[in-house]
């Protein structure tokens, strides 16, 4: 792990702090030693805070224009999916492109970071344990104790996703005493070692926290952790592999849905959360308080949210910037980076029995497409959104806003509406921006995760009443009988746009159909009205989208750092090759 250690041996004999520190007259003017750490409390917090700083980016997203930086950009990950892509055009000319065409060196060097945050963070975490005697305050040394097993375990779980079976090291490790070589972990010892950290955070952590603490874990978040590995270990994908840290050698599909129902059982049982309700009854009451669900920080459906800062500071803290990229042009909007596919429109269904009319595409659709959506005759801060061409003349949000070569505009005939908040000013402000937290899961995902368990378990009716849950709350008709690929669009559905969709294409093994240009092209809509006829045409976004758009069945797990492979004498993933 030299190039490991290079990197973290440094953070963990030191921290880095500017200018003049006076509670610590013995130490360099722009040094806080390791061990004044452990006995000072603010120290401590932020010590803990780059565990909560690296789980997840949040919106805190920028991908740079040339593709030579391409490692150094913050992805949103449902843009490598099929749901949402962007379409400022300097951005399909950068690292994002060569991510979606599965260019290896950019793949690699992505893998990397991953590698290097999470093992980072671990690290960090190890050392907490092995000085957490020297914290004199017990119920702060408690409460960080909690904190650590839950984010140890979370940071193995993020790196068993991307890379499989990987060195568990539970112990702070220095190159310059001790020299050690690790093994890949089995995939058994990979999610035996998550859940024994998650179980651990669950004892200790409370099950609610005071509003002077909101945010941090909570029994809930270690427990969703907890089931959440046992969801994944239960994928075919992942069963009868060759090798035992890909996959399971033998097949335990039927004990690890066993597991998971009991894991999503004891979350439940803490009545800790609920379903936001919605009391409205019209479509745009519905729309309005779906949406509020995404913009209410920590609200009672949250089990675990990316924290950013209240104040919308992008240039100093965590603000970011969701809004201004996803405006369309007739509001100021520049960077069109979040804009739905037609293939994710495809996915809603129609509600109270009506019938589909081509002719008004948009009409008596599932509530949430109101919320989630913009789309041409839309209302979105009081205007009217005009995204189609009249008489060879294009609508105001089919074209770039003032001069700028770069300006974006809908390449899919779509906007976002789901996590935009409309009383956000759209300027060009370079310190404040946006606020909305981010959320990893909520109440509604582990329904339908449990759900999808619960089906393949055999449990059928049980399955149907948590889909119709979800249901139910936005005014849609419940299912009266419920197939697995009801539980999956339920899930595209309810989840648009939320991380879980990405990583679902893994688990469910159809990210090589649903990545590919040849099998699913991303789809655009193209309305034009002559003449006072209105025309609806349905097309792919890149008519070279078999060349654009490809997943390599390699990339179901990334490639460690080749450093780490020769170091380590173990194996690369299957097919990476050495860049």
């Amino acid at each position: 792990m030299k190039k490991l250690y290079t990197y973290i041996i440094g953070a963990l004999l030191s921290l880095s702090v500017t200018g003049c520190n006076s509670l610590f007259d013995d130490a360099p003017m722009n040094q806080i030693s390791e061990k004044d750490v452990w006995t000072n409390s603010m120290l401590l917090d932020e010590y803990v805070n780059t565990w909560y700083r690296n789980m997840n980016n949040g919106f805190n997203n920028f991908i740079f224009t040339s593709s030579g930086f391409g490692s150094m950009s913050r992805y949103f990950l449902p843009w490598l999916g099929d749901q949402i892509t962007i379409s400022k055009k300097d951005w399909l000319n950068s690292g994002y492109s060569d991510m979606l065409k599965g260019n290896e060196k950019t793949l690699t060097d992505y893998a990397e970071n991953l590698w290097t945050n999470d093992y980072t963070q671990i690290q960090y975490i190890n050392a907490f344990f092995e000085n957490s005697n020297r914290i004199s305050d017990a119920t702060l040394r408690e409460r960080i104790n909690g904190e650590a097993h839950f984010f140890r375990a979370y940071y193995y779980y993020m790196l068993w996703r991307s890379f499989g079976g990987v060195p568990l090291i539970d112990h702070t490790i220095d190159p310059l005493k001790n020299a050690e070589r690790t093994p890949r972990a089995s995939y058994t010892e990979m999610l035996d070692f998550i859940v024994k950290e998650a179980d651990e955070a669950a004892r200790i952590l409370p099950v609610t926290q005071s509003s002077s603490e909101a945010g941090r874990v909570t029994r809930g978040a270690a427990l969703m952790l907890k089931a959440k590995a046992y969801l994944w270990a239960a994928s075919e994908v992942y069963q009868d592999n060759s090798k035992a840290y890909l996959g399971f050698t033998d097949n335990q599909r039927q004990n690890m849905l066993e597991k998971a129902k009991t894991a999503y059982e004891d979350l439940f049982a803490l009545n800790a959360y609920e379903l936001i309700p919605i009391t409205a009854t019209t479509q745009d009451g519905i729309k309005n308080e779906y949406r509020q669900i995404f913009l209410t920080k920590n609200s009672k459906e949250s089990i675990l949210e990316v924290q950013h800062s209240d104040d919308g500071d992008y240039a100093n803290k965590f603000g970011h910037r969701l809004d201004r990229y996803a405006a369309p042009p007739s509001l100021t909007g520049t960077y069109c980076a979040y804009t739905p596919t037609h293939n994710h429109v495809l996915e809603y269904g129609m509600r109270d029995g009506a019938a589909y009319d081509a002719n008004h595409p948009y009409d008596n659709l599932d509530y949430r497409f109101y919320a989630n959506i913009l789309y041409d005759g839309s209302v979105y801060k009081g205007q009217t959104l005009n995204m189609h061409t009249t008489d060879g003349v294009a609508g105001t949000d089919l074209q770039p806003y003032g001069t700028s070569t770069t300006a974006g505009y809908t390449l899919t005939g779509y906007y976002m509406g789901k996590f935009v908040d409309e009383t956000q000013n759209i300027d060009n402000n370079d310190t404040y921006a946006s606020k909305q937290n981010y959320i990893i899961w909520r109440l509604a995902e582990a329904k339908l995760d449990y759900a999808e368990v619960l089906f393949n378990l055999g449990y059928t009716e049980e399955a149907r009443a948590q889909v119709n849950d979800i249901r139910q709350r936005v005014h849609m008709d419940a299912l009266p009988t419920i197939t697995i690929d009801q539980i999956l669009n339920e899930r595209r559905v309810e989840l648009a746009f939320e991380e879980s969709t990405y990583w679902d294409m893994f688990r469910l093994g159809t990210v090589y159909q649903k990545r590919n240009g040849s099998t699913n092209p991303l789809k655009k809509i193209t309305i034009t009205v002559t003449k006072g006829t209105t025309k609806y045409q349905v097309s792919s976004i890149d008519r070279r989208a078999s060349a654009n758009y490809i997943f390599q069945l390699k990339q179901y797990y990334l490639p460690i750092p080749w450093s780490e492979v020769k170091y380590q004498q173990f194996d690369q993933n299957p097919d990476w090759n050495e860049i």
